[in-house]
């Protein structure tokens, strides 16, 4: 499994989503209850970004239409989302986030 390196983990302000590209994939990196989360940046129900939404008790909410998605699993929990948002693997090295494309979920 191959890591890239996305941002410092200075670079993350807790339960605020940051938008990064990972070969050209839109990828929201989350820091929440002590975790590193990445998930698909895309709203499984629309085409908009999840990184503009509010993140709390770690899911992630679109701003659109209200759809909420696990952190961990990517599922949606709310409607009109039905399909999962895929979720990336993540590990810290020091203070550097890195993140791998290799789908968990």
């Amino acid at each position: 499994m191959t890591y890239v390196r996305v941002c410092g983990l200075d670079e993350l302000e807790e339960d605020t989503p940051k938008r990064v590209e990972l070969d050209g994939t839109p990828v929201s990196v989350v820091r929440t209850e002590g975790e590193v989360f990445a998930v698909n940046d895309i709203c499984s129900h629309a085409n908009v970004s999840l990184s503009e939404g509010e993140v709390d008790d770690c899911h992630i909410e679109c701003w659109l239409h209200g759809s909420r998605f696990d952190l961990r699993s990517g599922k949606p929990d709310s409607l009109p989302a039905t399909r999962p948002v895929p979720v990336y693997p993540v590990k810290i090295e020091g203070d550097d986030v890195l993140v791998s494309l290799t789908q968990e979920s």
